[in-house]
């Protein structure tokens, strides 16, 4: 059986790792183990940070609702609830959004949520 040289395939292969690798601090973006390994858990990293990007978004969109809220007198929970009740569809991302930019427009939607449900 003929001897198969695999040099060039391994050599793009760790080449691909390093130029992953190139923001890394010391031997990780230099040397090709560290490297391998860094890349690894900067990958699971990322999957992990994917979801909890989703989540504190969803936070912070809460805490923009609530802040708004409180400067009317209504609690963010009664909001919430008042909300879902009066049937209206708008989600926290949209609330949050008005909320910053047109705080008139969401002391409408506070009052026309407020005056349905009583």
């Amino acid at each position: 059986m003929t001897r198969v040289k695999r040099g060039s395939v391994a050599r793009k292969r760790r080449r691909q790792i390093l130029k992953s690798n190139k923001g890394a601090r010391g031997s990780n973006s230099k040397l090709y183990r560290p490297a391998q390994q860094h890349r690894m858990k900067a990958l699971r990293y990322a999957y992990v940070d994917r979801r909890l990007k989703k989540r504190e978004a969803r936070r912070q969109w809460i805490v923009r609702c609530n802040s708004a809220t409180r400067f009317y007198g209504v609690g963010y929970s009664t909001f919430i609830h008042n909300l879902a009740k009066s049937q209206v569809r708008l989600n926290r991302k949209v609330l949050a959004q008005l909320a910053m930019s047109n705080p008139e427009d969401f002391k409408g939607i506070l009052q026309l949520v407020l005056e349905k449900t009583d």
